[in-house]
């Protein structure tokens, strides 16, 4: 394959992996807690052209998506059940698989007493799920202390960790620890906010301006790679004529 061909090839990879990418945060927009993936470029030469290993080079790849954990507009709702956090930190709620850290506090009280999140996973206090009376209003104080009726009925689990890169997504605004020897650590600046919940990080008009270029983009390697197929195709019948 000419260099050419190689180049466009690779550009359209880069391209739909960040349109794929740019897509998910335009969807999560609205999302409360949602954090938006960013990606980072790189160059890459094939192991076949390099001599040994892959090796810096003049194809441009996506190298790594990274999460972006800066801070989203607090929004008041004034829903008692609603928490949002300021600072670095997550609500720690049990997933079907085990613990998800999110900065989504759009919770509900079920029939039951148990505070969990809109897709009803319990919001955890202490490694177990909160439980409260549901007849009664749940206050919450800024370092996540949950009373009801002046008693306390449980302290919010709210963790940090030492490289949030390190998280990885599972679904929406939750994030799961794949990393067996990162353990979460109590956070020193987070404070919790009751009646307001933390917008997304993902800006729709600028992701969507950003969409628009990378089509663009998309549509000119698509014609490189037309081209460069046409000039080999060229080629290769100038040589036949040759050899005729």
């Amino acid at each position: 394959m000419d260099p050419l061909t190689t180049a466009a090839a690779n550009g359209l990879q880069a391209s739909m992996d960040s349109i794929d990418m740019l897509a998910n945060n335009i969807a999560n927009a609205s999302t409360a807690g949602f954090k938006a993936d960013r990606e980072f470029y790189s160059t890459y030469l094939a192991p076949e052209l390099s001599g040994s290993q892959a090796a810096v080079g003049e194809s441009p790849v996506v190298q790594r998506q990274w999460t972006d954990f800066s801070q989203g507009t607090l929004v008041p709702t004034n829903n008692p059940t609603d928490l949002a956090l300021s600072g670095a930190g997550f609500f720690v709620v049990r997933g079907p698989n085990g613990p998800l850290y999110t900065r989504n506090g759009s919770f509900q009280m079920t029939s039951g007493g148990v505070l969990t999140s809109a897709e009803g996973y319990p919001v955890l206090s202490g490694g177990t799920p909160l439980q409260a009376n549901s007849g009664s209003p749940i206050t919450v104080q800024s370092n996540g202390t949950v009373l009801q009726d002046g008693n306390v009925v449980g302290q919010l689990d709210v963790v940090d960790f030492n490289d949030a890169s390190k998280l990885a997504r599972a679904n929406g605004p939750y994030f799961q620890n794949s990393d067996p020897v990162a353990n979460p650590t109590k956070p020193s600046q987070a404070a919790v906010y009751q009646g307001k919940v933390e917008n997304s990080n993902a800006q729709a008009a600028e992701s969507a301006a950003h969409l628009v270029g990378l089509l663009r983009h998309y549509e000119m390697l698509q014609r490189a790679l037309r081209l460069g197929s046409e000039m080999n195709q060229q080629a290769i019948q100038d040589v036949a004529r040759v050899g005729s």
